[in-house]
């Protein structure tokens, strides 16, 4: 398992395919936790919104773990913000 994160070819793979089920999560909980809240049931509905909280997670993780990848490649991540403003 630790020779797996010693790649950061597939690192930066299995970031993307973190990052894309953590949008999943968030965009079906908050659907269903804010749009259907009268039509479903409790343990649906408790897991919706249980789905708002991982789906952020995962993007926090994914994107952690994209940046690490990316340096050890030796591409630095885009700076959205310029080191004087």
């Amino acid at each position: 398992m630790f020779e797996f994160f010693s790649h950061p070819e597939k690192v930066l793979h299995l970031s993307s395919r973190v990052l894309g089920f953590g949008l999943f999560l968030l965009a079906v909980g908050v659907i269903g936790a804010y749009g259907y809240e009268g039509q479903l049931g409790l343990v649906t509905l408790v897991s919706m919104h249980a789905m708002t909280i991982l789906g952020p997670t995962l993007l926090k993780v994914g994107y952690v773990m994209r940046l690490l990848a990316q340096y050890q490649l030796g591409k630095p991540a885009k700076r959205l913000l310029s080191a004087g403003a």
